[in-house]
């Protein structure tokens, strides 16, 4: 279950930067209320999972979805460039999330 909630943590956390970049600088309301609503969920849920997982292995984790999840959808729907380096360095961050997942780090 904590894994569970640190990928729905991670998931947040794109919805979160993705919704700081819809602020403007945070000159739009409704992203930025949008953007803290995201923030608190993904720490929430980051929290949670921290009752039961490695702090090392949960923060990596959540950072790595965050990142790669950002980055593509920033390639995707947000017209940022797109290369074989930024895709490589994705998979990359992939291979270690799994990595780590599969190391454990539960106690």
């Amino acid at each position: 279950m904590a894994w569970i909630m640190l990928v729905a943590a991670g998931l947040f956390e794109v919805a979160m930067a993705y919704t700081l970049k819809l602020s403007n600088g945070f000159s739009v309301p409704l992203a930025i209320v949008g953007f803290i609503a995201f923030a608190l969920l993904s720490f929430g849920l980051l929290t949670v999972a921290l009752k039961s997982l490695d702090v090392g292995t949960a923060y990596a984790v959540w950072t790595g979805i965050g990142a790669v999840g950002t980055a593509t959808l920033g390639m995707i729907f947000l017209g940022e460039d797109t290369s074989l380096l930024k895709i490589a360095s994705i998979l990359l961050i992939l291979a270690g999330v799994v990595g780590l997942n599969l190391a454990g780090g539960g106690h």
